[in-house]
């Protein structure tokens, strides 16, 4: 991460919500587990299922959970040693890959990140020479850099304006900005003030990538501690699957907002099974995932070449505990 893109990341630390406890049946006993997480449906309906489910109590954790703006300034806590786990959205999966966290987990495909311009902008080289607001390092960076790639422009056609997520959403609303790479749901807010708005491109439409969201750790996470993560979240994925309407409504409680705006969210979301998962990971399909987003992470710049899946995602860990 670049000295402005850390400096970016403490601010939005300083702006994120406090911590919130996922105040599980089972939260005054087993061992404490401090997850974070960002608050869309992907990031926060496995964690609110896995303690309406009882899956912590039943699998000895107590967990203490914290909301974040982005995956980077997660990444940056696990380094710090003050997470265990966190989520992250495919525009931050070149952190890992540069060995600052391992892949634990697969979690869905989204499709939930935009480029939008102000109204009277209704293409991305309308953003040409104009202020762009952008997360740095997340999804959000990543669909501008694809969409300005498509139309033949660079970052250099615009200004870029390293922004922090709560602020994208202010100065876009107050038109200080005349676009932003950024994401659903916090685009729904956006639309509420700013209802002309136009959406210039979508990861939609960069159809030969996947864009994988993950749970993460830290590098040197325990594994017996790993795993046995890793078990509640595909517990609850399951659950998940099986109930997605009442998985909206437990995310939306989590949350604290419309379940409206929830399931709206989650209608930018493929959820796939565990047992999906499972042999995605043994057939080379999650690789191909990673592959081709390492291959853009190296087209940006923020990879010098492409590493290994295997050096960053488990696939074997993730198959054997669902076999336990």
């Amino acid at each position: 991460m670049t000295r402005r893109g850390f400096i970016a990341a403490l601010s939005a630390t300083a702006l994120s919500l406090s911590a919130t406890s996922c105040s599980s049946s089972g939260s005054g006993g087993g061992t404490k587990v401090r997850f974070g997480y960002i608050a869309d449906f992907n990031g926060s309906s496995l964690l609110a299922i896995a303690d309406k489910q009882g899956l912590w109590k039943k699998a000895g954790l107590s967990p203490s959970i914290k909301v974040f703006t982005n995956g980077p300034i997660q990444i940056q806590a696990l380094g710090a040693g003050d997470l265990d786990f966190g989520y992250i959205g495919p525009g931050a999966l070149w952190l890992p890959a540069t060995g600052k966290a391992k892949v634990i987990a697969i979690d869905t495909l989204t499709y939930a990140d935009r480029v939008i311009a102000q109204p009277g902008i209704t293409t991305i080289e309308g953003l040409r020479g104009k202020k762009v607001g952008v997360p740095e390092g997340t999804s959000g960076e990543m669909v501008l850099n694809l969409a300005l790639k498509r139309a033949g422009m660079t970052m250099s056609d615009i200004v870029k304006v390293p922004m922090d997520a709560p602020t994208i959403v202010s100065a876009f609303s107050a038109g200080q900005i005349d676009g932003a790479g950024f994401w659903y749901p916090l685009i729904g807010t956006i639309k509420q003030r700013v209802p002309g708005l136009h959406e210039v491109a979508s990861d939609r439409d960069f159809t030969a990538n996947a864009f994988p969201t993950a749970f993460v750790s830290g590098p040197k996470t325990d594994p017996a501690l790993t795993e046995k993560v890793v078990k509640v979240l595909q517990q609850a994925n399951d659950w998940r699957a099986a109930h997605k309407d009442e998985a909206i409504g437990l995310a939306a409680d989590l949350l604290q907002v419309d379940r409206d705006k929830v399931k709206a969210d989650a209608a930018n979301v493929e959820m796939l099974t565990t047992a999906d998962l499972v042999a995605k990971s043994q057939d080379g399909t999650i690789d191909n995932w990673l592959n081709g987003m390492a291959d853009f992470f190296v087209g940006s710049g923020q990879l010098k070449s492409r590493p290994a899946p295997s050096s960053y995602y488990d696939g074997a860990r993730y198959a054997k505990v669902y076999g336990k």
